[in-house]
């Protein structure tokens, strides 16, 4: 059973995303960034787009109409329709309609590009499979000076490209943490992780919080994404492919199966819950001790005021711990009329005062 757990876990990591794979490499080794403070985790920011239906470019208004597709719902999408309603308030000349696409939001983005009727903005992460029906953004972006691009960090303009292009305007990132439940370390009386907090840390923390409390001392997915698990990979100074998107001597390499072997074995000694979903609902419901995830959860663990702590992923000893970087962008489809008004709201929906207002500091 444990076997057939650890295939299915491999299987994921690698062929999940097998069609787009070596892009999917390349991107990936843009990524790779060494976590030496938790601050990023908390300061990050997972923000989101916006628009509403329809097929026409001119409202009846006779405002160029330009639609913004979101994955978000509830008091998301209400905080982005009023920015939304900000800048439809202060331009004569375009309305902005949001479109909450919520969970149907791949399916409905893959329909309209087929059909070359997507949204003419539209949130965007997986660059590798939509690129090909978005528009490259680099001459908008060169059109605005120099120091337009320094107002982002350089890894995020790494993330929102891909093949040489920039595809996307950055608009959120977070990092991946270590999240643990100090009620549960305290009862089972194991110290809480520390700066130095290594793997065989957390599997002795493990066990011992399995056999003292009612609680699983870890839990990890057992179908990842590919670049979740990747993240361990580069920790132990191994990865799926290298630069040349060669996975010989990588993905088959001493290290990968380490760090394989380590979460088979956690799940063979279970001090491991293998999870469907990501563990943040066995974490909030105090069935595991710990578990490791980027920014989203902190509002919905704060709403059930848990005893919790974050810190940077445990390390392999001498080698440093590795995060990968979650970013989200803004992008335009390629089939857009509107391109013009379109760049227009990125650049309000990236500007200073729309990010204050989306994480709640305006």
């Amino acid at each position: 059973m444990i076997n057939k757990i650890l295939m299915v876990f491999i299987y994921f990591c690698i062929s999940k995303c097998y069609n787009n794979f070596t892009k999917i490499c390349e991107v990936f080794m843009k990524k790779k960034i060494a976590i030496s403070c938790i601050a990023l985790i908390c300061a990050s920011t997972v923000l989101s787009a916006c628009a509403s239906g329809g097929n026409s470019s001119e409202s009846k208004n006779g405002k160029v109409k330009v639609r913004f597709a979101s994955w978000d719902v509830a008091e998301d999408i209400d905080k982005q329709q009023s920015l939304v309603d900000k800048f439809n308030e202060s331009h004569d000349d375009i309305e902005v309609v949001l479109e909450a696409y919520g969970r149907d939001f791949d399916t409905k983005i893959s329909a309209g590009m087929g059909s070359k009727d997507a949204p003419d903005l539209m949130y965007m992460w997986n660059y590798p499979a939509y690129y090909e029906g978005l528009e490259p953004l680099d001459s908008y972006i060169e059109k605005e000076g120099e120091d337009f691009k320094k107002n982002y960090y350089s890894a995020l303009w790494d993330y929102n490209s891909i093949e040489g292009s920039i595809y996307g305007m950055p608009v959120g990132f977070t990092t991946h943490a270590l999240f643990y439940n100090k009620d549960l370390f305290e009862e089972a009386g194991v110290d809480l992780p520390g700066e130095n907090f290594t793997w065989d840390d957390l599997r002795t923390a493990a066990k011992t919080i399995s056999e003292k409390t009612n609680a699983k001392g870890f839990a990890f997915q057992m179908k990842p994404d590919p670049y979740d698990f990747e993240m361990y990979l580069w920790s132990n100074g191994t990865a799926y492919c290298d630069e040349k998107r060669d996975m010989k001597g990588k993905i088959d390499s001493q290290g990968s199966q380490e760090v394989f072997k380590m979460f088979q074995d956690m799940a063979k000694e279970e001090i491991a819950a293998v999870t469907e979903g990501n563990g943040t609902d066995e974490f909030r419901a105090g069935q595991v001790a710990m578990y490791i995830y980027g920014s989203w959860s902190i509002n919905s663990l704060n709403e059930d005021n848990m005893n919790y702590g974050i810190t940077k992923l445990p390390n392999f000893g001498s080698k440093p711990s590795v995060s990968i970087l979650s970013s989200s962008g803004i992008a335009m489809s390629k089939d857009s009329k509107n391109k013009d008004a379109a760049w227009e709201f990125m650049k309000y929906w990236t500007g200073e005062e729309a990010n204050k207002a989306r994480i709640g500091y305006a």
